[in-house]
């Protein structure tokens, strides 16, 4: 467990004794005033989540001050990499003499600039006062976002399963001619298997490098596959066919069996810019929702540098704030997953003598094949517990059903594991009373969700000997394309953008798989390579459009995916402009960018706030067109106007700027998330723009984390992350009984206006004059920011 920053969880009775116990006040230990000393301090930022009161050997990414090559060359001024050397230098010095145990790793310049480094976190805040240094990240581990993955066997499979470039538009386009070629795709990602017969074709001499192994060979290593199924929805062309056949790829590993970190992401990515990619795909990521992350960073920059950076979102969902960097970048396309058109059956379960189960439903399968297969068939049903790989040890599953208690690990990983145990099928209750709303299309076998009534009512039948079951299937409808609910959603803190940008299908993706394989699998792993794959063939038809060009004509093109719950569509946080396609975005005659708006946050108490916008209209016809707009926020609230030209007339070939003024009256809404679409019309072409504001302070969360470090004899910081800052935040100290919270001890300090994203004081480590006894205890942090309060609690170590 970490000892700063594993949050204790504690019910929300706990938090209210808490505050009874002991109140919002400087004064502790039954009214008597504290002598605890603190005063605030000045560093460079440290970002994220990092253990600083432990001596452990601890990796960070340094970012400097001095400008890389990249930011300096589009903001106008000089820069070189010996003067980088050089700067970065005086910093790697003066760490060193600060710092005894400090091993500097990599060293960035080209769209970042900064280094690697490892050393004890205790001594973190010093290398933070070095000047020079801007912020301090942790070297925060990736992964390779799957949900699942099913290898598909030789005698089963067939090419009609890469059904999801077909359904993107992808054979049209390469009827039209246009299949990538002589377009360069990066694939940043756990390596590549360049022998696979659907992929020897796309790589030269040079195949890329691997930052794992530090070498140029970036084959995938033993036991790892999402790279070369990754390289292969973008450009396969064999048995099956990328979205950009003829597409040149270049392999760069930077995550091992384990994953990998920052520092090999971020160093992969300059790499692919230096090495002419035009196109990356990142389907990789964390939990870390902010936009000025170093792998973020990174992106931003080589987005910048003509690269098109195609980034997944994340498999967090379907709560709002999940996105997780680098799907936060400001540039990058950042892509959600949805799930292919699927035909939807209803089922009537029924055990020995005819017991039915009124909740039963289909709840996911991968092949519809499978599914039918079980109607009106009797199978022996089994307990396999929770459906863990030790429940099936000690019994037989094969040629059954598996009855799994919901609860301990996702859906699809219970499926997986009847599956592989030989069941075929599997019946999931919920571990509560009532019914669970999950439908996850994918799901390894045919699977059947319950209530936790009829879960109880079935395992008591199944205790009485009664343990068969059968199923009548009866098909109902073909469900459109929808959101996967575990692809993550916006929006990103501070800069408040809407992400994903676009979506595109992420679930049961059949691509290829090391060893001249082929496997499905599912995540937004999966949907980003559809977006890399289309933006190849986009670059191919207009080599001389920028980064900004490929991404407007995606998401100006993308279409509305339906929620069938709602018949409505998608929130812009879910979806962000839509599922993309391709034929459509490669003849639109009009670009309008950014994509996408927010107009941020209208926190003004009385009176009327405006805000101005913009975006460009790029008119790529031959012909002079007058372009009309049209605003519309859902539920047309009063209090909200916005402004803008009724008609525009851009000639051809050009751009023009669009101004628009929005003015918001916050007394007559209430605080919370309103979005909008912007309509640009052509009279033949019209173009959505999702735009978002929010009416007080988001949502986000006031709170991320917190710390307690000795510096050195009677002197500890004691400070917390702030992702908007704080009007109020006071530290208290309570003692830890076990795993319990004991009595209070003290509060350490009260501050207003604390700025984002980060506080930190010293404290003498005293409390009521006298020298605090070392050991564990729990720091609980209070925050108010913006009318909403947090209370959050952490285990720390004072030694």
């Amino acid at each position: 467990m970490k000892r700063n920053f594993s949050k204790i969880l504690f019910s929300l009775l706990a938090f209210v004794l808490i505050f009874s116990i002991f109140g919002f006040t400087v004064a502790a230990n039954g009214g008597k005033k504290s002598k605890t000393q603190f005063s605030e301090i000045p560093l460079a930022e440290i970002l994220g989540d990092i253990e600083l009161s432990s001596d452990r050997p601890t990796s960070v990414i340094v970012e400097l001050e001095e400008e890389s090559i990249v930011e300096a060359k589009h903001k106008g001024t000089s820069q070189t990499k010996a003067n980088l050397k050089s700067e970065r230098g005086k910093v790697i010095k003066a760490l060193e003499k600060a710092v005894k145990n400090a091993d500097v790793n990599r060293e960035y310049d080209y769209v970042f600039s900064g280094f690697s480094v490892e050393l004890p976190g205790n001594e973190i805040v010093k290398l933070a006062a070095i000047p020079g240094v801007k912020a301090v990240y942790p070297n925060v581990h990736y992964t390779a976002e799957v949900i699942s993955a099913e290898v598909i066997s030789e005698e089963a499979f067939s090419p009609e399963m890469m059904n999801s470039a077909p359904f993107i538009g992808s054979n049209e386009a390469w009827e039209a001619g246009f299949t990538g070629e002589g377009v360069t795709v990066a694939v940043i990602d756990t390596g590549v298997d360049y022998t696979h017969p659907d992929l020897a074709h796309a790589f030269d001499d040079y195949k890329g490098y691997d930052f794992v192994d530090d070498d140029n060979d970036p084959q995938e290593g033993a036991g790892q596959y999402h790279g070369t199924h990754v390289s292969g929805t973008v450009a396969a062309n064999g048995a099956i066919k990328g979205v950009a056949p003829d597409a040149t790829l270049l392999g760069y590993r930077v995550l091992g069996p384990d994953g990998g970190t920052t520092e090999d992401v971020v160093a992969g990515i300059e790499l692919a810019v230096q090495d002419g990619a035009d196109v990356m795909n990142l389907s990789l990521g964390n939990s870390l929702n902010n936009p000025d992350w170093a792998t973020s960073i990174a992106l931003d920059w080589a987005m910048a540098e003509g690269v098109v950076a195609v980034t997944s979102n994340g498999n967090s969902g379907p709560d709002n704030w999940t996105v997780g960097s680098p799907g936060t970048s400001r540039d990058a396309i950042s892509v959600g997953a949805t799930q292919l058109p699927y035909e939807v059956y209803s089922v009537e379960t029924t055990t020995t003598g005819d017991v039915s189960y009124e909740s039963d439903k289909v709840m996911g399968y991968a092949d519809v094949k499978d599914l039918t297969a079980l109607d009106g068939n009797e199978y022996e049903f089994v307990n396999a517990g929770l459906g863990n790989p030790d429940d099936f040890k000690d019994i037989d599953v094969e040629g059954k059903i598996a009855l799994i208690s919901r609860g301990a690990i996702p859906f699809v990983d219970k499926a997986a594991n009847a599956k592989a145990a030989g069941a075929v099928g599997a019946i999931i209750f919920n571990s509560e009373p009532e019914e669970f709303d999950f439908v996850i299309p994918g799901m390894e076998v045919p699977t059947i969700k319950m209530s936790g009534v009829d879960g109880q009512k079935i395992l008591s039948e199944l205790e009485k000997g009664n343990n068969t079951v059968s199923f009548d299937l009866e098909y109902v409808t073909t469900n459109p394309e929808v959101m996967a609910d575990f692809s993550s959603r916006g929006p990103v803190t501070l800069t408040w953008m809407i992400k994903p940008d676009v979506s595109a299908p992420g679930v049961n993706i059949v691509s290829t798989f090391p060893g001249n394989g082929y496997a499905a699998l599912q995540g937004t792993s999966m949907s980003a390579p559809h977006v890399a794959g289309a933006s190849a063939l986009l670059l191919e038809k207009n080599p001389n459009w920028g980064t900004e060009d490929v991404k407007a004509a995606l998401m100006n093109t993308a279409v509305d995916v339906i929620d069938p719950a709602t018949g409505k569509a998608y929130a812009h946080n879910s979806q962000g402009a839509g599922s993309i396609r391709i034929v459509d975005a490669l003849n639109t005659t009009t670009l309008v960018a950014p994509g996408s708006h927010s107009f941020g946050k209208f926190v003004k108490n009385t009176g009327k706030q405006v805000e101005k916008q913009s975006f460009e209209i790029k008119n790529l016809s031959s012909e002079r067109k007058s372009y009309s707009f049209d605003v519309e926020f859902a539920g047309n609230p009063d209090g909200i106007k916005v402004s803008t030209s009724n008609n525009l007339k851009v000639n051809p070939g050009k751009s023009q700027q669009v101004n628009f003024n929005v003015q918001v009256d916050t007394s007559k809404l209430e605080p919370g998330y309103y979005e909008a679409t912007i309509s640009v019309s052509d009279g033949t072409q019209k173009i959505d723009v999702p735009s978002i504001l929010f009416v007080g302070e988001p949502d986000y969360p006031r709170l991320t984390g917190a710390f307690l470090e000795k510096v050195e004899e009677g002197s500890y910081y004691v400070g917390s992350y702030l992702p908007g800052g704080a009007e109020v935040v006071q530290y208290n100290l309570f003692e830890l009984n076990g795993e319990k919270i004991g009595e209070p001890i003290d509060t350490l300090g009260t501050f207003s206006n604390a700025p984002a994203p980060y506080h930190e004081f010293l404290w003498d480590g005293k409390v009521g004059g006298e020298e605090l006894e070392d050991g564990e205890y729990v720091l609980g942090v209070y925050v108010e920011q913006a009318g909403v309060t947090e209370y959050k609690a952490y285990l720390v170590t004072k030694n």
